[in-house]
């Protein structure tokens, strides 16, 4: 009786220890999975502020960030919300109807995602014109983004501040 009760409590105790140390590395798996999934949609939004930088399309312009999306522009106060966001996009390009983006790059250096929402810092380099008559302007900056996963498992910027 002793001898079968100390099998049974030994099996039950195997079962378990596998049962908790296979969930674990399940859970491991599925969240390197999600990681993956997320980085490569977060370099989809990469790719498409960079499109629509390069071509200033009213749209696409707005269709990057989140509804609830924060611009901060060091010297400006901070635009709050997608529409106002668009607003102030019409309104430059009113004043300057010929500006013209001729380069646009970012190198992100560091991103940190938890919980549907990634924290990026790095480095933005522009090369723009106000009008045809101007110089080009080249802009170095340093900035950090806060984006966030959208529904449908894309990203959009919540928050983009630069210095």
């Amino acid at each position: 009786m002793r001898r079968t009760s100390l099998v049974t409590i030994l099996v039950f105790v195997a079962g378990l220890g596998i049962g908790y140390f296979g969930r674990s590395a399940v859970g491991t798996l599925q969240q390197r999975c999600t990681h993956k999934a997320d980085l490569a949609a977060i370099e989809k939004l990469h790719q498409e502020d960079i499109e629509v930088t390069l071509s200033q399309d009213p749209q696409g312009l707005i269709d990057v960030w989140s509804d609830d999306g924060v611009r901060i522009h060091e010297g400006s106060p901070p635009v709050v919300g997608k529409q106002a966001i668009g607003a102030e996009n019409e309104k430059v390009h009113a004043q300057y109807p010929e500006f013209k983006v001729l380069k646009y790059r970012t190198e992100i250096t560091n991103v940190q995602i938890a919980d549907g929402w990634a924290i990026e810092v790095g480095n933005v380099e522009a090369i723009y014109r106000m009008s045809t008559k101007d110089e080009p302007v080249n802009l170095k900056d340093t900035g950090l983004r806060l984006l966030k996963r959208q529904s449908d498992g894309s990203w959009k910027f919540a928050l983009v501040g630069l210095k």
